[in-house]
């Protein structure tokens, strides 16, 4: 199946007990048809708990990212696992996305599945039954582009060992991940031993080097200066790449990073590159804007520094019911670590639906810990058993991946489509 086609025939899919919080008397009616209908995620017979995704903040979202990199001249593949919902990808790629980015196998799959065509791959791949995969989706469609980390000369030789035995037809495009420093995450460590990769690189007949690449969010004890001199040295990387003779044969040379923190600083190191022997794709990567957050991205957007360029909307609002009062002080939602991102930060109450549907805000009540199923609330306000409580979630990488049909809602709590995401 084509991958228009795949993508469309998700409207097709039928409703049943694999996806949380939807209607159970819409069993067996298709995605489309859900959809059609409009129901109110209050009054339409959605259960608790139930996750929305904003229309409106959701579309605000997409478009401030798109006008920022047109404006700053920089390329865009937002991180995908994020999300993992081809909906959504095929909504960044309409507002001008250069491709997505990803991180593991896995996820490239299910991208070309729903007819992803240019893939970075931020991690180095070794495994050889990916790269046979790889090769032959490069070899079945010439207009297929993926590009990916290489940072070491044992990955080169297992990758180019891979890629011989399957007989790949065209090089695969790495980039040199330079590390964000002693500390980090992957990536090499010194400008030295980059060479020597990328020496590695070029004796790899299966292989072709594009350019160097990282993550600034690595940075240890990160502050806009440490993360702007490691901008520059990732720079000075690829000039240096580029003064003896690396990129020869190359249409442009990418030059990529971008978290969802520090993109402003990639902006600004970027605009000063001075001029290569080729264009260079400017490629940033930052992911969790989709949906924003009500905690780790909020606190350290970048455009809490720069107000002038707009604002972030946290788009996701986990909608619960009070299920329990065992003390006047105390408690309990009918929502959890199964449904609510909690690695960084605990959800916040933001919002109490009171059951004639009047709402007032959630003051005086502190989600304090939460069991597999349960919130446990600390409350110094009226709440009543039955009540719906709207919670604002921290770090959009680990709230999709619990939900694989969010409904995506109006202001009013209309229902107007539906994302289906795959981990």
């Amino acid at each position: 199946m084509a991958g228009a086609d795949r993508l469309a025939s998700l409207a097709e899919e039928r409703i049943d007990f694999r996806f949380k919080g939807l209607p159970p008397d819409a069993e067996g009616t298709t995605v489309a048809s859900l959809t059609a209908q409009r129901r109110n995620l209050f009054t339409g017979g959605f259960t608790t708990p139930v996750l929305a995704l904003s229309a409106e903040r959701l579309d605000h979202n997409l478009a401030l990212m798109e006008t920022y990199t047109e404006r700053h001249g920089l390329a865009f593949a937002p991180h995908g696992k994020t999300s993992m919902a081809p909906g959504l990808f095929h909504r960044q790629l309409a507002r001008g996305a250069w491709g997505i980015t990803l991180a593991v196998p896995h996820q490239v799959r299910v991208a070309r599945a729903f007819g992803v065509p240019r893939i970075f791959l931020a991690n180095e791949l070794v495994d050889a039954a990916a790269l046979r995969w790889i090769a032959q989706e490069l070899d079945a469609d010439p207009d297929f582009r993926l590009v990916c980390y290489v940072d070491s000369t044992a990955g080169v030789a297992r990758m180019d060992a891979a890629l011989a035995a399957a007989g790949a037809s065209r090089p695969l495009d790495v980039v040199v991940e330079l590390a964000a420093g002693e500390g980090a995450r992957t990536g090499i460590r010194g400008e030295t031993e980059c060479a020597a990769v990328a020496d590695a690189v070029a004796a790899a007949p299966t292989l072709r080097l594009v350019g160097v690449a990282g993550y600034e969010g690595e940075v240890p004890d990160a502050s806009p200066e440490s993360v702007s001199a490691w901008l520059r040295r990732l720079g000075a990387l690829a000039e240096a790449f580029d003064a003896a003779g690396r990129f020869e044969g190359l249409s442009e040379i990418v030059v990529s990073a971008g978290g969802s923190a520090w993109f402003d600083a990639v902006a600004d190191v970027f605009a000063q590159l001075p001029p290569l022997s080729l264009p260079v794709l400017k490629l940033l990567r930052s992911g969790a804007y989709v949906s924003h957050d009500d905690g780790a991205y909020r606190e350290k957007t970048p455009f809490n520094r720069i107000p002038q360029e707009g604002a972030l909307q946290a788009a996701f609002t986990l909608w619960t019911q009070v299920v329990s009062r065992p003390a006047p002080d105390q408690a309990f939602l009918n929502a959890g670590k199964r449904d609510a991102a909690f690695d960084l930060h605990l959800p916040q109450p933001h919002t109490v639906r009171a059951s004639d549907g009047t709402t007032r805000p959630g003051d005086g009540l502190t989600v304090t810990a939460l069991s597999d199923q349960h919130a446990w609330v600390r409350t110094t306000a009226p709440v009543e058993v039955g009540e719906w409580v709207g919670l604002g979630l921290s770090h959009p990488c680990t709230i999709f991946d619990k939900w694989q049909l969010i409904p995506e809602t109006a202001a009013d709590g209309t229902v107007t489509g539906y994302v289906r995401t795959f981990f």
